[in-house]
Parts: C-alpha cells; sequence; structure tokens
C-alpha cells in the first residue's frame, strides 16, 4: 500500500519535544511516517496512541507494544484517550492533509483523475457521500459550500449547473460530476477541479466541524509544558489553527479577566507558520501548500 511519506517529518517531530518517557499522540496516523519517527524517540516507558478513522490505515501499524491504535476520527480525541486510561498527554501532532494513497486508490472517488463512485468519504462507516450532497443540496448550500470551503470563483454557476443537471439524471459517478463541470472550468482546468473537490471533500467529511472539535479538546487534554503540533493545508484550517494558538479560541477572542489581563494559554514555538524548504517541494510536491504551526501550553502561573 502507497502512502506519502510524512511533510516536514524533522520539524513536526523536533517541535513535539518528545520525552522518551512521554505519552504522545498520533492524531492522523495515516501511513504511520510520523508515528514511526515518534517511536525511535521514545523509551521503553514511551507510550504512543494513534487515531485515524480510515480502515486502509490499520494495514500500515508497526508491530510495537508502545502503540495504541484507536480507528476512529480525532474529533473523538478526549473520549477514547479517556476510554483507555489516559487523562493528559506531553504531545499531539496531527497532519491534516489527504494521504497519497486516498488520493490515488480510484475507488474512493477523492480525485478527478479516475472514474468510480461519487464517494469521498474517509471513513467507509458514514453515510453521507459526495454524491448524495449534489443530489440533495439546494443550490443556496451547494453555493455556499464551493465558495466557502474551495474558493470557486462561479461557485453560482456551478450549483445551478449541478441542479440543472440532476433534474434529467442522478449525478453518481465522477464521470457524471465532470460531464457539469466541464463546460464551467474558468483558468487552470486542474486548478479549478482541485478547488471544487476539496470543498465535497471537506463537507462530506465535516473537516471543519472535526478540527474545531479536536483543537479544543486538545488544550484539556494536554499537560501543562506539553505541545501541540499541527500540520494543515489550506487556509481555512491555518487561520483555526493560528487563532487558537495564539488565542486559545477558535474564532481568535481574546479572554480577558476582570482587571483587563488577558488569558493566553499557549505559548507560541513558531511564531511564523513553517513551510517546507525547496528540495522537499521539488520531492513531495504535495508539501508545497502545507503549514506546520507549533504551541506549548502554559502552567498555571503563566497563563
Amino acid at each position: 500500500m502507497s502512502y506519502h511519506e510524512p511533510v516536514l517529518a524533522a520539524e513536526a517531530i523536533a517541535g513535539l519535544a518528545i520525552a522518551p518517557g512521554g505519552t504522545y499522540v498520533d492524531a492522523t496516523f495515516g501511513g504511520g511516517g510520523h508515528a514511526r519517527l515518534i517511536l525511535e524517540q521514545l523509551g521503553p516507558a514511551g507510550r504512543l496512541i494513534a487515531f485515524d478513522q480510515d480502515a486502509d490505515a490499520e494495514a500500515n501499524l508497526p508491530k510495537d507494544d508502545r502503540l495504541l491504535f484507536v480507528p476512529h476520527n480525532f474529533r473523538y480525541l478526549k473520549r477514547f484517550l479517556r476510554l483507555h486510561g489516559v487523562s493528559a498527554v506531553d504531545g499531539i501532532l496531527a497532519d491534516l492533509g489527504v494521504s497519497s494513497h486516498q488520493f490515488d486508490e480510484g475507488a474512493r472517488g477523492f480525485s478527478f483523475r479516475f472514474d468510480s463512485a461519487l464517494d469521498m468519504r474517509m471513513d467507509q462507516r458514514e453515510e453521507k457521500t459526495a454524491a448524495r450532497i449534489v443530489n440533495a443540496y439546494d443550490a443556496s448550500a451547494l453555493q455556499d459550500l464551493f465558495s466557502r470551503f474551495g474558493e470557486v470563483r462561479n461557485a453560482k454557476s456551478l450549483a445551478m449547473a449541478i441542479e440543472e443537471a440532476r433534474t434529467h439524471r442522478e449525478i453518481r459517478t465522477i464521470a457524471d460530476f465532470l460531464a457539469i463541470l466541464e463546460p464551467l472550468i474558468r483558468g487552470q482546468r486542474a486548478r479549478y477541479l482541485a478547488q471544487v473537490f476539496q470543498a465535497l471533500r471537506i463537507e462530506v467529511n465535516d473537516e471543519m466541524g472535526a478540527l474545531q472539535d479536536f483543537l479544543e479538546q486538545s488544550l484539556t487534554v494536554l499537560h501543562p509544558g506539553g505541545r501541540l503540533v499541527v500540520i494543515s493545508y489550506h487556509s481555512l484550517e491555518d487561520r483555526m489553527v493560528k487563532q487558537f494558538m495564539k488565542t486559545g479560541d477558535i474564532q481568535g477572542a481574546l479572554e480577558q479577566d476582570f482587571y483587563g489581563h488577558i488569558h493566553r494559554p499557549f505559548r507560541l514555538i513558531t511564531k511564523k507558520a513553517m513551510e517546507p524548504g525547496a528540495e522537499e517541494q521539488h520531492r513531495n510536491p504535495r508539501s508545497r501548500s502545507a503549514r506546520l504551526r507549533i504551541a506549548e501550553k502554559k502552567t498555571t502561573e503563566e497563563a
């Protein structure tokens, strides 16, 4: 099974500041690249809890007694840590990118390069597919998701075209969907289609809602001094991560006490997002949009 090499691997692992006997979370296990690097730095008493909602990820699990795999979305971070008797952890890593395996496995429906069912579910146990969305959402809802999650410039025209097309027959496959998109493409074809498919994928998997749940729980499960390391791939994700790390609030709202003292639960390790170097971008073109941010939970005295 082919998965991409982990993006910004050295920087992300260094950002965790791993203690050999600590407990860490890889919130997006995928191909296991980051997890293996974490395990290399853990001692016999160290522990790694890995999350991934994609059943295909389980094939990449190394045989290591220090690793506990949780086959669920990272939005349930706190629930499953508690279930396994873990009250707090020393570091959390999340790589929010879609794996190369998911893009390259045509049957999953993530890529416009293949014809298959219009699916896009990361968790095959869920019911909502991309096909269900394009056949059921009204034009206003479609316009909103394409504009908000894909920054598609002609989102209104696209939504209306989808609504018109489905009056003749159900949109079931990628080929069906592309037949609607082709006349509407503006600018570079690959870029336009990538924006449309990204928007659908985010909606299918409720990626922004899951990220919000995960971030808010990460603060509650980190030990003081624990690190949060997040790699994002589009502006919506990066903005949410940036605001949360700066203020402890998804919307970026600052919490003040009666005397006007501002409460900031994190100390920023990266003042500005780190990006892959030219060599990594050349070696792995899918890393180009990656942005890495690192924050450390303050002690009660610091906060």
